[in-house]
């Protein structure tokens, strides 16, 4: 798929077609990541930084799992 580079006041931005935000699932005023890989770049809606974020929480959640089910009675 061809995207064209367009002013945006005075910054540079792409138009996504429809189709493409479809296919990412995505809206207007949605988050999208860009992510350097060696094959170019990577449009995704996945945060890697808030993927690790939730990995440690769900580590600490099933270490600490009676501690924080006392903590909820």
């Amino acid at each position: 798929m061809k995207l064209k580079v367009t002013a945006i006041g005075n910054s540079a931005g792409v138009i996504l077609p429809k189709e493409l935000l479809a296919r990412l699932r995505v809206d207007k005023g949605d988050e999208l990541y860009a992510l350097e890989t060696p094959d170019g770049i990577r449009l995704t809606t996945y945060d890697p930084v808030f993927a690790a974020q939730m990995e440690v929480a769900e580590k600490i959640m099933r270490e600490d799992r009676e501690l924080l089910r006392k903590l909820a009675q």
